[in-house]
């Protein structure tokens, strides 16, 4: 069955809106895996605008929530990693400016850091992720490097979903990617600016194993509750 990865960053965002700790990140942690949540995706940004270290420590260390710790590819970072010990570890690129992650990772251009950074990861038994454009060529490049999964980068597809405009390109890059990787071992996850339309147009290639979805699933919850939101998205990417 496909996995639902919810990612909580933004409540930590309204949090910081006004520097206290309400609403607490941990406590949405704990509501979203009752809901039916398969595991938590954390970014700890290098300037934790919305997750920061206290939070990731508090929600690592509970062993009954998998948690997806996305990451930029530093030595910092992996002595976080290293040190709180998550299930997985999505590697991410990650710009100061960005509002948010605006691509996949530049395999080639940062191919010896990322290798030295999924090899001690490896040795570590966290899963590694490499967050990546739906591209062949660097699927081959993920295989070379050792990682254990890829996640496909879907901004691109979710925006000509939102503005209805033909996207059959688009998907099948994702679908032919999803297929190569596949085939080559390396299990393929989803995720950045789905909704429900999205959700409805991936949930159509099997392949891929997990949806990791945030921003939407927050904003939506303001509306209709977290609980409702997380099963209502459960029933979609099935």
């Amino acid at each position: 069955m496909r996995r639902l990865g919810i990612n909580i960053d933004h409540v930590a965002t309204i949090r910081n809106a006004r520097g206290e700790n309400h609403p607490d990140p941990y406590k949405a942690a704990l509501l979203a895996m009752k809901s039916g949540a398969d595991l938590i995706t954390i970014h700890l940004r290098e300037d934790r605008r919305h997750i920061n270290d206290k939070d990731a420590r508090k929600i690592i260390s509970n062993k009954n929530i998998p948690v997806n710790l996305e990451m930029a590819a530093n030595k910092k970072m992996l002595k976080i990693a290293l040190n709180n010990k998550p299930d997985f570890v999505c590697i991410v690129p990650e710009k100061r400016q960005e509002i948010t992650t605006e691509g996949g990772l530049n395999l080639k251009k940062n191919y010896k850091s990322i290798l030295k950074i999924i090899e001690i990861l490896n040795k570590s038994k966290i899963r590694t992720s490499l967050f990546i454009n739906p591209s062949i060529k660097d699927i081959k490049l993920s295989k070379m490097l050792g990682t254990n999964c890829i996640e496909i980068h879907t901004g691109k597809l979710s925006n000509l979903i939102k503005k209805n405009k033909n996207y059959s390109n688009e998907l099948k890059k994702i679908y032919n990617s999803t297929k190569y990787a596949t085939k080559l071992g390396v299990e393929v996850h989803a995720g950045h600016g789905m909704d429900y339309k999205t959700t409805r147009v991936l949930s159509k290639i099997k392949d891929i194993k997990e949806f990791n979805i945030g921003h939407f699933i927050i904003g939506e919850s303001v509306f209709n509750g977290l609980k409702k939101t997380i099963k209502y998205f459960k029933k979609i990417s099935k």
